[in-house]
C-alpha cells in the first residue's frame, strides 16, 4: 500500500491585500512591551466573516471557509497543529508510534465531554472515521481512500490503535479532523446527516459551544457561541463570540466603523489600505500554505533547454520576483526559495536566495551556448532549437499580470514566451495531468496539510499519473523523500528535508516565485492576539483561549461596548 496525498494543484487562491511593501510583518503582534494587563473572564467579541455559512459540521466544511472558522471553535480533534506545522495534542492525552512506524497508539483525555455533558470516547472517533469511509461521504476521495486502508481498533473507551500497514510519518496530518458525537448522529444515513438539524445547531466539545442563530429577513445573519464551561483545557477568557456575515471586507469595515464588530476575518486586496488606515484596528499577517511557481515539462524532448539546470537557474535569475510581488500582489507575498513552506519545522532557511541579476542570467545562457543568431533575430538558439515555448496560466487578472511580467523579463534574455490563458479546470485536466504543457504558472495549495511531505510533487514515481507534473526524475531527491516519509525520528526527517531542499535549489526543476500571505484585522481592544504561519485561515484561532477583552480594574483594556443598535444576543 502506498499513501499518496493529493493536493489541489488548480489555482484557487484569492490573493490578499493592498499595502505599502514592508508595512506588515509575518507573525506581527501589535502592542507594547512588558507583561501588560492581567486578563479576566468576560466580554463579547464580534467578528465579521466575509461569506456565508452552509453547514456547521466538520465532515462538510471542506469548501466553505466560514464553516471551518466556526467549526474550529465548536469541535475538537485528536490533534491540532501549531504555526510550525508540529502536531499538538487536543483530545489526545498520550500517544506513541511503533519502532517500525506503521502503528500509532493513542489515549484520549478522560475529562473531555460534549457540550451536552456526554463523555467523548473512542466510539465517537470510530463513528467519525466510519462516516469518512462511506462511498457517499462528502470527504475528499483521497482522504476517504486512506481511511479505508487504515485498520482502526478501540481497546476501550479511551485507548485505540491505528494500523497503517506500512510506515507513513505524515499520518498525523490526518488526525486533525473534527470529531462528531456518535450518540446524536448514530443510525442516520449520509443524506440524513447532510440535511439534518445538527448542522444548524451543532454539538461539539471545543472551547466554545453553539448558543443560537441570529436570523434577519429570513436568513442566517449571525451565529452566537458561548464559552464552554466544561472545556477540558484552560477555558477562554472571552465569554461570548459572535460571528456576523458580510459580502466583502469593505462591508465588514463599515460595520467596524459603526461599532458593530471588533474584527474582520479576511482583509482582501481592495480594502487593505483602508483597513491599515483605520484607527484602533490592528492588522495581523501570516504566511498562507500556498506556493506560486513556474513548472517546466522536463520530459518534452523538443525543448531540451528545460533539461539544463544552468538554463533553469538563468531563467529564475532573470525574474525580478520582489517587483512582481509589489506589482501584482501589492507587496503581499514572500519571495520563495524552496518548495517547503517557511515557518515549517522542516524549512531550511540557509538556502541561498537567487537575486535578480539580468547580466548574470545573460552570461549563464551564453555559457550554455544559447546564442542570438548571427544572421539576426531576437531569440536565442542552440543546435537549431530556439528558446521559445508556451506558458500556460490561469485566466485570472493576477495570473495574467504575472505571466505578462515573466514574458517581459525573459524577452530581455532573448527567450520567446507565448502566453496561453485557460481556466483552472482546463489547466489541470488538459495541460498538467496529461503532461501536454510546455511551461505553466501554477499555485500549489497545501491548505490543511501541515506536514511538508513533498513526495507527491517531486518523487520519481509520481511523474506518471501523479502530481509530479514537471516529470522530475531525480534518484537522489527521491531517496530523500522516501526515507523522510517513513522515519519515526523528527531529527532524521529534518536532516533529510534539508538535504532535499539543498538539492532542489541546485537543480531547480521548477522555479519557486512566492508564498502569498493572509491578513486579519482585530480591534486594539482585543488583547492576546497573535498569528504565525497558517495552514488554514481558521488557524488564527489556535490561541483564542488567551484572547481577552476584560482586564483587572485600572488596567487597559476594559470591556468594550458596541454601538447601541447592535443586536444583542
Amino acid at each position: 500500500m502506498e499513501f499518496i496525498r493529493r493536493f489541489r494543484a488548480q489555482i484557487i487562491i484569492a490573493i490578499l491585500a493592498l499595502a505599502v511593501i514592508g508595512v506588515l510583518l509575518v507573525g506581527q503582534q501589535p502592542g507594547g512591551e512588558g507583561a501588560g494587563p492581567a486578563p479576566l473572564a468576560g466580554g463579547q467579541y464580534v467578528e465579521g466573516l466575509v461569506g456565508y455559512p452552509n453547514r456547521f459540521n466538520p465532515l462538510l466544511d471542506a469548501n466553505n471557509q466560514v464553516d471551518r472558522d466556526i467549526d474550529r471553535l465548536v469541535f475538537s480533534s485528536l490533534f491540532k497543529f501549531d504555526s510550525y506545522g508540529s502536531p499538538q495534542p487536543d483530545l489526545v492525552e498520550d500517544w506513541g508510534v511503533s519502532a517500525t512506524g506503521d502503528v500509532v497508539n493513542i489515549t484520549l483525555r478522560q475529562d473531555a465531554v460534549w457540550h451536552d455533558g456526554t463523555p467523548v470516547t473512542t466510539r465517537d472517533v470510530l463513528f467519525t472515521i466510519g462516516l469518512m469511509r462511506l462511498d457517499d461521504s462528502p470527504t475528499p476521495e483521497d482522504l476517504r481512500n486512506l481511511w479505508k486502508t487504515v485498520e482502526v481498533t478501540a481497546f476501550d473507551d479511551y485507548n485505540m490503535q491505528f494500523d497503517l500497514g506500512e510506515a507513513y510519518a505524515p499520518f498525523f496530518d490526518y488526525l486533525d479532523f473534527g470529531i462528531l458525537p456518535e450518540h446524536l448522529l448514530a443510525g442516520k444515513d449520509m443524506p440524513a446527516i447532510l440535511n439534518g438539524p445538527f448542522n444548524i445547531s451543532p454539538v461539539g466539545s471545543g472551547p466554545y459551544r453553539f448558543e443560537e442563530l441570529l436570523i434577519e429577513d429570513g436568513r442566517i445573519d449571525g451565529v452566537v457561541l458561548a464559552a464552554n464551561e466544561e472545556y477540558y483545557k484552560d477555558g477562554p477568557f472571552i465569554q461570548q463570540i459572535v460571528f456576523r456575515f458580510y459580502d466583502s471586507t469593505a462591508q465588514a469595515l463599515e460595520a467596524f466603523r459603526a461599532g458593530e464588530i471588533l474584527g474582520i476575518g479576511t482583509v482582501d486586496e481592495a480594502s487593505l489600505l483602508d483597513v491599515l488606515a483605520e484607527p484602533g484596528l490592528n492588522v495581523y499577517t501570516g504566511r498562507l500554505p500556498q506556493l506560486t511557481m513556474v513548472l517546466f515539462n522536463l520530459k518534452n524532448d523538443s525543448l531540451p533547454f528545460f533539461q539544463d539546470a544552468e538554463v533553469r537557474r538563468a531563467l529564475l535569475t532573470g525574474l525580478n520576483r520582489p517587483w512582481m510581488i509589489a506589482e501584482t500582489l501589492h507587496g503581499q507575498g514572500i519571495v520563495a526559495d524552496a518548495v517547503i513552506l517557511p515557518g515549517s519545522w522542516a524549512y531550511y532557511d540557509a538556502i541561498p536566495s537567487l537575486v535578480f541579476d539580468r547580466e548574470d542570467a545573460l552570461e549563464a545562457l551564453r555559457a550554455a551556448d544559447y546564442l542570438i543568431p548571427a544572421e539576426g533575430g531576437a531569440v536565442r538558439e542552440k543546435d537549431g532549437v530556439r528558446m521559445a515555448f508556451d506558458l500556460a496560466h490561469p485566466d485570472t487578472p493576477r495570473h495574467a499580470a504575472q505571466a505578462e511580467m515573466i514574458r517581459g523579463y525573459w524577452a530581455e534574455l532573448g527567450v520567446q514566451v507565448n502566453l496561453v490563458a485557460v481556466d483552472y479546470e482546463t489547466l489541470l485536466a488538459e495541460y498538467l495531468e496529461p503532461r501536454t504543457f510546455e511551461a505553466a504558472l501554477v499555485d500549489l495549495d497545501m491548505t490543511g496539510s501541515p506536514d511538508p511531505d513533498p513526495y507527491p510533487f517531486w518523487h520519481q514515481s509520481q511523474a506518471t499519473g501523479g502530481q509530479n507534473y514537471a516529470g522530475w526524475d531525480d534518484r537522489r531527491a527521491s531517496e530523500y523523500l522516501e526515507k523522510a516519509r517513513v522515519s519515526v525520528y523528527s531529527a532524521e526527517r529534518i536532516r533529510l528535508y534539508r538535504n532535499f531542499q539543498v538539492h532542489f535549489g541546485r537543480e531547480l526543476p521548477a522555479l519557486p516565485l512566492y508564498y502569498p500571505v493572509y491578513n486579519y484585522a482585530v480591534s486594539a481592544l482585543v488583547q492576546g492576539v497573535s498569528i504565525g504561519s497558517v495552514y488554514d485561515p481558521s488557524d488564527r484561532f489556535n490561541d483564542v483561549n488567551t484572547w481577552f477583552l476584560v482586564a483587572q480594574s485600572g488596567a487597559s483594556p476594559t470591556e468594550p461596548s458596541l454601538a447601541q443598535d447592535t443586536p444583542t444576543p
